[in-house]
């Protein structure tokens, strides 16, 4: 559907919103299309399209809001056909295909001014394609290990700073009758978290994007001392037993039960653990931890994404919402819990007080100078992401396997880019 949003009023009271350098006053239509079609990821974008407006009295916006799973198979023929001047996407190389076909602005002139450059600094890799950005994120959401902290407590243990440390406490849980790490792979891509984390903390960002650009082969040695790491948590017998007949939220219950201790997932996780009775004492988070010392830490954050198609009629004033939506104050406003309840991009941001997002944007912000990657079936084309994420599965049931596997994929490698 679609509506016009009008200036209102509430210009008098917005001049707290500084969107960066100052420019002529904004005139002409401005065509936003939105996939924010769920209730409240809608009503937010509606308001804050709405004190844009108010902020340019005389430009007239039109937004279109569209059905997401609609607007994944309607994105190439509109910014062919009929492009807006803004569109709603996701980062990395869920973006490459409009990128390599030129339907993408080319938008790094604002990553050189400061109130982008400084403060979205932790999601550029994911806004970068041959070293220019296509884009800015407007909202995003951590992965990391969600754990037990009273049964940590109970065990003696601490948070772990390594590898070693990270296996050591596996074997005290291990040790004391429970399994350390619950999943559910029945639908594939919890598997492709674990592979992310462990190439990434293995290899570092570069060479993970780069794998699943298809640039590096899968029988690589690189790729097979990540699937060694992997394989030591097997091993030792780490996981749940049965895991790939399991959904993600079916694995829930080994972790409020206390039979495992661990959950690698994304902060959504968090709200059905509490309504499972897990209180916050007995909640806790830290970041995945290193492994080779060697490469910077990065992160798994899905992001959500606005860019500005290449043939669009209203470049200047595109550039000018972009350079709103990141701004502090709108970042902390959409990303409230009465709003996405997600992470805010910008670090000057401020978040609701809970627990989990405040420890995920401090992570994120300040502690994440490797990378954010987007989650293996966004960064990997989706039948790249499919065949490998398979073998992810079958790995962790029978490692043995693995030589095999690893040549299905690569044999899927050089037909799928080629």
């Amino acid at each position: 559907m679609r509506s016009i949003l009008k200036a209102s009023a509430a210009a008098l009271v917005l001049s707290a919103f500084a969107v960066g350098p100052a420019t002529a006053e904004l005139t002409g239509d401005l065509k936003i299309f939105l996939d924010t079609s769920n209730p409240a990821p809608r009503a937010t974008m509606e308001k804050i399209i709405g004190d844009f407006q108010a902020l340019h009295p005389d430009l007239n916006i039109e937004t279109t809001v569209i059905d997401r799973e609609e607007y994944k198979t309607q994105i190439r023929n509109f910014l062919t056909a009929n492009p807006p001047d803004v569109a709603t996407w996701y980062a990395a190389n869920r973006m490459a295909p409009y990128v390599n076909a030129n339907l993408f602005e080319d938008v790094s002139d604002l990553w050189q001014e400061p109130a982008i450059a400084d403060n979205l600094a932790s999601t550029k890799g994911a806004m970068t394609i041959d070293g220019k950005q296509w884009g800015v994120p407007y909202t995003y959401y951590q992965w990391g290990v969600y754990y037990r902290k009273d049964i940590y407590e109970e065990l003696g243990l601490s948070e772990p700073a390594n590898w070693d440390e990270f296996k050591a406490n596996c074997q005290a849980i291990i040790d004391s009758g429970r399994k350390c790490y619950t999943i559910g792979t029945k639908f594939l891509w919890t598997a492709g978290g674990w592979f992310d984390y462990l190439n990434m903390r293995t290899n570092g960002f570069d060479f993970h994007m780069a794998l699943a650009g298809g640039e590096i082969s899968w029988e690589d040695d690189r790729v097979k001392q990540t699937f060694a790491n992997w394989r030591e948590l097997i091993d030792m017998g780490g996981y749940i037993d049965n895991h790939q007949t399991y959904s993600w939220q079916e694995a829930l219950p080994f972790m409020v039960s206390g039979d495992a201790v661990y959950y690698l997932m994304g902060n959504f996780a968090v709200a059905p653990l509490r309504d499972a009775g897990l209180t916050d004492d007995q909640l806790d988070f830290y970041q995945f931890p290193a492994i080779n010392p060697d490469v910077e830490l990065a992160e798994d954050a899905p992001t959500d994404t606005f860019h500005i198609p290449a043939n669009a009629a209203n470049k200047e004033a595109a550039r000018e919402f972009l350079r709103f939506v990141v701004s502090a104050d709108v970042q902390t406003e959409i990303n409230n819990g009465d709003n996405l309840g997600q992470l805010p991009v910008n670090s000057q941001s401020s978040v609701d007080d809970d627990k989990f997002l405040n420890e995920g944007f401090a992570m994120l912000s300040s502690n994440s100078p490797g990378g954010v990657a987007q989650f293996w079936d966004r960064d990997a084309p989706a039948e790249m992401a499919k065949v490998s994420m398979e073998g992810f599965q079958e790995f962790m049931v029978k490692p043995d396997n693995l030589d095999r596997i690893l040549a299905k994929l690569e044999r899927a490698r050089k037909r799928i880019y080629e």
